[in-house]
């Protein structure tokens, strides 16, 4: 496996669950400060990723993650980059919630979780800087 740039992002984050007949409240999907949001909606949900303070109301909230980033862009040819991290993290004993955009793959792990999160990817011979 390659060796990965892993970037943590500022602030706190929320994944939020609500039904999946509801709207996406416009506000998560305004222009703004370049925080991750991600809206996923199949039949039986529709699931939010987003800061904290931006969660939607009336929805089904589990807050205290920290958002790890992979540092990118990341060519839709390389394989094994989520199983990676995540063998590496499930390893060290931290559980995440994984996506990816486009560009890159995302890793939220709780904030109680974090320090040992950046020691098992940093064992593991990724960068993880600023931290």
């Amino acid at each position: 496996m390659r060796k990965l740039t892993v970037d943590l992002r500022p602030g706190e984050y929320a994944v939020a669950r609500l039904h999946s007949t509801d709207a996406v409240p416009a506000a998560l999907l305004a222009p703004g400060d370049g925080a991750l949001v991600s809206v996923t909606r199949t039949g039986e949900e529709l699931s939010v990723v987003c800061p904290v303070d931006s969660a939607p109301d009336g929805a089904r909230v589990e807050a205290g993650w920290r958002l790890l980033t992979v540092r990118g862009p990341l060519a839709f040819t390389l394989t094994g980059i989520m199983a990676a991290l995540s063998n590496e993290l499930a390893a060290a004993g931290v559980s995440l919630f994984a996506l990816s955009t486009y560009d890159t793959d995302h890793l939220l792990v709780r904030a109680d979780d974090l320090d040992r999160a950046v020691a098992a990817l940093r064992e593991a011979g990724h960068e993880v800087p600023g931290v």
